[in-house]
C-alpha cells in the first residue's frame, strides 16, 4: 500500500506563485499548463478550472501555481489541495 499522501505548500518570490511539494511524483519532464481544455492530465484542468488561477507548473514532486493578483491564497488552496488528494492520494 502506498504512503499517505504528504502535501506541503510554501511561498515563492512570487506573491502569486505557491508551490505544492507532494512526496509522489507528479512529472517526469517540467511541463507548463495555461489552458484546461489543453491540458493533457484531468488535475491540471481541473486546478487550472479554479477561477483564478492562470498557471500550472509541474516538475517531479512539485505543482507551481500561479493565479491572478486579484485572486486570495486563502480561497484556492484548499481546492487546491482537494484536487491534488483526489488525483495523488
Amino acid at each position: 500500500m502506498a504512503e499517505p499522501l504528504d502535501i506541503l505548500v510554501q511561498g515563492t518570490p512570487n506573491p502569486n506563485a505557491a508551490k505544492f511539494t507532494l512526496n509522489r511524483t507528479v512529472a517526469a519532464h517540467g511541463t507548463t499548463y495555461r489552458d484546461a481544455a489543453a491540458a493533457p492530465v484531468a488535475w491540471a484542468q481541473q486546478i487550472l478550472s479554479v477561477p483564478g488561477v492562470t498557471q500550472v507548473f509541474a516538475l517531479n514532486n512539485f505543482i507551481s501555481v500561479t493565479k491572478s493578483p486579484e485572486t486570495d491564497w486563502n480561497a484556492l488552496r484548499p481546492k487546491i489541495e482537494q484536487i491534488l488528494k483526489q488525483a495523488f492520494a
